[in-house]
């Protein structure tokens, strides 16, 4: 929808920061929108220089992912700032794993910035990706502009049931949160003992970004003992990296058995 309204096919394009959810270049494709990425530091932080030189007159969007997929990390807020501050245009924050993060979510600047669209969901924390239901905020002109164009009952009853039975559940939710935040740091700590692995970086989300010595070679170990883990070595800056999911502890245990057995 914000490509539908803010961008014109075949003439705009928007900015994105690889690596990044890849569903933006998809998106972006699809909407006949030119798509410049601006490769993120080796640190995977904002590389907010040369985003500037990159941008032009037709430049209506730059696509952020904070805490970040694949990498786990949480942009710098003094780098969004800057973006949000001097660029004319919109900021999309899609704010995916925030649930995790021991950083607040950009929403309490939302009225400092009327240039600033933020995008939540209920797949990942709230473990809903099933019902298919995200959340916009944005200025109120901005939601208006949506909301002209949004199909009409896109939000079917059931869906809407669903979240709302949820949304409920505030107490839950904490307790499951925080479980999967232990889970990470606990997981983190035992997988910096796995003798190939070389790195853990550090994660704001429900996953882990590792680099390994042999990604492929890894990857189909493990999946050979029955684990799907995702093998990211094709996407910017992240040769020979797998990204592990955090699991229950039960399942974290048995990760960390095949890990070492192999």
């Amino acid at each position: 929808l914000i490509f539908r309204a803010f961008c014109e096919p075949g003439q705009d394009q928007v900015v994105t920061v690889p690596p990044t959810y890849g569903m933006y270049k998809v998106l972006a494709g699809i909407n006949h929108i030119e798509n410049i990425e601006v490769s993120l530091t080796p640190s995977f932080e904002l590389d907010v220089e040369a985003i500037f030189d990159t941008l032009k007159e037709r430049t209506k969007m730059i696509l952020l992912c904070s805490p970040n997929n694949p990498t786990g990390n949480r942009f710098r807020d003094k780098d969004i700032f800057r973006l949000l501050s001097d660029f004319n245009g919109l900021v999309v924050l899609d704010e995916a794993y925030i649930d995790f993060s021991a950083s607040d979510s950009w929403l309490k600047r939302l009225v400092d910035f009327p240039n600033l669209i933020i995008t939540q969901t209920l797949s990942k924390a709230y473990g809903m990706a099933g019902i298919r239901l995200g959340i916009c905020f944005a200025s109120e002109e901005i939601i208006e502009i949506l909301q002209r164009i949004k199909p009409p009952y896109n939000v079917n009853e059931l869906t809407q049931q669903a979240a709302l039975e949820r949304l409920q559940e505030g107490e839950k939710l904490r307790e499951q949160v925080d479980e999967i935040i232990q889970q990470r740091n606990r997981l983190a700590q035992a997988l910096e003992m796995i003798p190939f692995i070389k790195e853990v970086f550090p994660s704001d989300a429900n996953f882990l970004l590792t680099r390994v010595d042999d990604a492929n070679s890894r990857y189909q170990q493990i999946l050979e003992a029955g684990i799907v883990v995702r093998n990211r070595s094709d996407v910017t800056l992240c040769k020979n990296c797998l990204r592990f999911t955090v699991g229950t502890r039960e399942e974290n245990d048995h990760l960390l058995n095949i890990l070492n057995s192999i």
